[in-house]
């Protein structure tokens, strides 16, 4: 008797949910028709038509007092903003954002993942919703390129997978950045790195020294980019090269950002990332920073570092420092057709210093690795590195290297 109580109980509540967004569907409809035969109305505007629309659904069927304000959010949200997912894109306690289709959305907090309890009202709206998004970056998806990288007005990451190639529905992931950047003071505090390897860094910074920052998806390398920034010395002109513009670079005046394009119908050029580095070349940079390097653009950021542009910067994927040198070669390696050997001299003069982070199973982020790159031994076949700093695997924390002789920097 009590299952079946509860399972009468919950029939209910499902009823009530699902009559409760029928009712807000339809108030949604109504406030678009309005809106088309308004045209543009402000944002005030818009509340003051929600408003009106609750009371006279309210005369229809009472609202509960307490469900009024978190609808009149929803309904703004929905015709103004992203619709459901703009509450968790306003939570600062939320890092990544996972819609698997309308009925799913799925969130990380502290590094851990969470089903929302939010869905969409239709695939359709979700598909409004992707759309939305990437028409704000003049980028396109459809059944024909259903694969985009777009970025929202904050510079949160987005990946967006239409039906052509996801099973199950629109599948779109957000991984959102603060507001506000991190510096390298706040991520000692994190625990990430101590105080004397930051100092450390922002000398190499200072004395421009090209670093590349290795690690996984999500150990931080663009927030730790960003706080890298805050130690350009002023009067320097920068250019940064993105597929999707996602740096805050910190304090720079002489600032230019260039962000990579796709082809989005005919008579559009693509625009790559090897496009970029060659115009970046033109425009007079003291530093060229590239977010992240995926194919053969990383031949052209090579030869960009070792054709007097000191100091430069990129980030790559990778499970090690020294794993990113051998993918480093194989992208190198695509974008033109050089001996190995050459393309191992080229990244060992290119590269000074080499940062790996890793993301713990707790979700924090660490500094692993910081290495100094000395040269390729033709000898040998083999890159000389000297280990800077590494973590201890028994503390847990990031200790300085106690020999740094030639014998074990190989």
């Amino acid at each position: 008797m009590r299952a079946g109580r509860g399972s009468g109980a919950e029939n209910c509540r499902g009823e009530r949910e699902r009559r409760q967004a029928e009712r807000e569907e339809e108030m949604r409809k109504r406030l678009l028709v309005r809106l088309e035969s308004e045209g543009a109305v402000s944002d005030e505007r818009l509340l003051g038509f929600i408003d009106e629309a609750i009371v006279e659904e309210n005369r229809r069927e009472p609202i509960p007092l307490e469900r009024r304000i978190p609808l009149r959010t929803a309904l703004f949200n929905s015709l103004r903003r992203l619709d459901v997912i703009q509450e968790l894109l306003e939570d600062e306690t939320v890092t990544e954002i996972m819609i698997n289709g309308p009925d799913r959305i799925f969130i990380e907090r502290r590094g851990r993942l969470f089903e929302s309890g939010k869905r969409f009202s239709s695939r359709e709206k979700l598909e409004d919703v992707i759309q939305q998004i990437v028409s704000r970056v003049n980028r396109t998806v459809n059944e024909a390129n259903p694969i985009v990288d777009a970025r929202l007005e904050d510079g949160s990451r987005v990946n967006v997978v239409l039906r052509a190639a996801a099973i199950d529905g629109p599948a779109v992931t957000i991984r959102k950045f603060g507001k506000t950047g991190f510096s390298l003071e706040e991520l000692v505090k994190t625990g990430m790195l101590t105080g004397e390897a930051a100092e450390f860094l922002k000398e190499c910074v200072r004395k421009r020294k090209n670093i590349f920052v290795s690690g996984g998806t999500g150990s931080g390398k663009t927030t730790f980019l960003n706080a890298l920034s805050a130690w350009i010395p002023s009067g320097e002109r920068i250019i940064t090269i993105e597929d999707s513009a996602e740096l805050k670079l910190q304090n720079l005046d002489n600032l230019v950002r260039l962000e990579a394009r796709r082809s989005a119908g005919e008579g559009e050029r693509e625009i790559t990332i090897r496009d970029l580095i060659k115009t970046a070349l033109r425009m007079r940079p003291s530093r060229i920073i590239v977010g992240e390097v995926r194919d053969g653009a990383c031949l052209d950021m090579l030869q960009a570092m070792n054709t007097g542009h000191d100091g430069s910067m990129s980030t790559g994927h990778a499970r090690s420092a020294r794993d990113m040198m051998a993918r480093l070669e194989t992208m190198a390696m695509m974008g033109g057709e050089l001996p190995l050997t050459a393309v191992r001299e080229q990244i060992a003069s290119a590269i000074d210093i080499m940062v790996h982070l890793c993301r713990s199973r707790d979700g924090s982020r660490k500094a692993e690795t910081i290495l100094e790159v000395r040269g390729y031994d033709r000898g040998r076949e083999e890159y000389r590195f000297c280990s800077l700093y590494e973590r201890n695997r028994e503390t847990g924390e990031l200790e300085a290297a106690k020999d740094k002789t030639e014998r074990d920097c190989r």
